[in-house]
């Protein structure tokens, strides 16, 4: 079964053989070691220094690791300003009503983009804020946010730019050397193509000392303290660990981020130009989507499920939409061990599929 759902993937061979690697204690220093292998490659991902950041490990989701940024980094004097164009930004703003962050969100409908202009003049009328939390890539739609004039724009008004990368990380640029992006929060189970499980954020290491922690099994600083002395404060997925380290491993053969997102760019390339002969239209232009996701309409009396089923009998699982796209739109997703010839037969279906409903 070919997964292109936005995670978890499909794996490689070599990463689903790691999920039976030995039974080991999390206690033990052989686990110490896998972990910090896991934080090492993690930065060498973007090229980060150890110095200046610190790649903090959580047992959860995406979402895991996204409340845990929230919650341990912006301070309780603190004021947050959430960008939400998507589910995930609205996903945000529920986490900092859920702990009483002070914050406020600004909505943009999901087919558009952030406005620069607008942000700015919210941050110039609101000097009390003191984060600002944006997805940068919104897999409601596919859009891939602009990560860098926001930074640059936080930068300028000395406010932090927490990221939601958990869609992006290992695939798309995240320009962690700009001084405005304070930490960013992703995953295992998505562009790395591990095994879901383990999440992660990627923080300033400034940022740990006034950490203001909301909660016990979130708090980042004691998991970055625990981390750095080759320990952990709680359990950890051990098995899902070895699969994470394999899936860093293989990304760092297959040539890094700068060649996975050359290869998710042409499955994705293929995947839109292949609907478009099938008369099927985008939801967003190529130039606003990112190569991880893309949106597509539904063809006039389409379903979902007709989609869905048929590919599923085919050994393909696509994604529905969400919200108000929930029965307009399907999403497909190029993450994991997938390869271009699983593309043309997943085309190859969807003619199919398109030929029986005429």
């Amino acid at each position: 079964m070919i997964l292109l759902n936005p995670g978890p993937v499909t794996l490689s061979p070599g990463v689903r053989q790691a999920l039976a690697g030995p039974d080991l204690c999390h206690r033990e220093p052989e686990f110490a070691a896998l972990q910090a292998s896991i934080r090492d490659s993690l930065l060498r991902v973007y090229g980060l220094p150890d110095d200046t950041w610190a790649a903090v490990l959580l047992a959860g989701s995406g979402t895991a690791a996204v409340e845990a940024m929230l919650t341990s980094l912006v301070p309780r004097d603190g004021r947050l300003l959430v960008i939400e164009n998507g589910v995930y930004g609205e996903r945000m703003t529920a986490i900092a009503e859920a702990h009483g962050i002070d914050h406020r969100a600004l909505a943009y409908p999901w087919e558009s983009q952030t406005e620069i202009k607008g942000i700015e003049q919210l941050l110039n009328a609101n000097p009390e804020v003191t984060h600002l939390a944006v997805v940068h890539h919104e897999t409601t739609t596919g859009r891939l946010n602009d990560l860098t004039a926001l930074g640059e724009l936080c930068y300028a008004h000395g406010v932090y730019l927490l990221v939601d990368a958990v869609s992006s990380f290992g695939a798309e640029a995240i320009d962690f050397g700009h001084p405005g992006i304070a930490a960013c929060a992703a995953t295992a189970n998505k562009c790395l193509h591990g095994a879901p499980g383990v999440s992660f954020v990627i923080v300033r290491r400034e940022q740990l000392s006034a950490a203001s922690p909301r909660t016990v099994y979130l708090d980042l600083a004691n998991y970055c303290r625990e981390q750095d002395r080759r320990g952990t404060p709680f359990t950890q997925p051990v098995h899902v660990f070895y699969a994470l380290e394999q899936a860093l491993a293989e990304l760092e053969a297959q040539g890094g981020r700068a060649a996975r997102h050359a290869h998710y760019h042409a499955l994705a390339a293929k995947v839109r130009h292949g609907l478009a002969s099938l008369g099927i239209e985008p939801l967003l232009a190529e130039c606003k989507t990112s190569v991880v996701l893309g949106a597509y309409r539904l063809p006039d009396g389409i379903s979902y499920d007709t989609f869905h089923d048929g590919l599923k009998a085919r050994g393909f699982v696509i994604y529905a939409g969400q919200g108000k796209f929930a029965k307009t739109i399907f999403r497909v997703a190029v993450m994991g061990a997938i390869t271009t010839a699983d593309i043309d037969r997943l085309l190859a279906a969807f003619h199919t599929i398109l030929q029986a409903q005429t």
